[in-house]
């Protein structure tokens, strides 16, 4: 690839994380439904028309954000499940340090899972069900949940996620000094969930 190609490549993908930042930036305002492309543009410092060369449309620029939030979180929690006695505990606090890595994107992700944009709340809930689905998949694993039905595992992973999610929302909302007490939180009530889960009945 010529330098002039790879300068041009490293332009196009500085305006793009340009997009993306302005999107966050005026989202954390009013919400993702309220913005026009035009004010997206001007955020990045480009014309609308520009707007086209990185994405096709508004909902497009909206999936993109999920993507670089839920689903890489989906695929680092994946990638986790690899290790050796990886534990839940050292799960739950693994999800925070992503979180705490992009605290812009995951305060526009909890805005907008309960926000104005159908679109976006559909594809977080989509996201968001597939990490259940995988959960699912490992307590299916473990030997002591062996006569529990899918419904009941599904129950389970469910409350799992819906849980941390929730703890998400108090992290993004919190104190950098009353962030730890919130992650001490999460463990403690996935903890108190794993305690249910052996005395649980099927």
């Amino acid at each position: 690839m010529s330098e002039q190609a790879a300068t041009r490549g490293e332009r196009k993908e500085r305006t793009r994380a340009a997009v993306l930042e302005g999107t966050l930036a005026l989202a954390a305002e009013r919400g993702f439904a309220a913005l026009s492309l035009r004010e997206i543009a001007r955020s990045a410092g480009i014309v609308p028309t520009a707007f086209y060369r990185h994405f096709s449309s508004l909902e497009e620029l909206g999936a993109t954000l999920v993507a670089q939030g839920v689903r890489e979180l989906r695929l680092a929690l994946r990638e986790l499940r690899r290790t050796p006695d990886a534990r839940l505990a050292e799960t739950v606090r693994f999800v925070f340090e992503q979180v705490e890595g992009k605290r812009d994107l995951y305060g526009f992700l909890v805005r907008e899972r309960h926000g104005g944009s159908a679109a976006l709340r559909s594809a977080i809930s989509v996201e968001m069900h597939l990490i259940v689905r995988e959960l699912v998949v490992d307590l299916s694993r473990v030997r002591a949940l062996d006569t529990w039905s899918p419904d009941d595992l599904e129950l389970a992973a469910d409350l799992i996620v819906s849980t941390v999610a929730e703890r998400i929302a108090d992290y993004i909302a919190s104190e950098p000094r009353d962030r730890p007490r919130v992650v001490a939180t999460a463990v403690r009530q996935v903890r108190l969930v794993g305690l249910g889960m052996a005395a649980w009945k099927p």
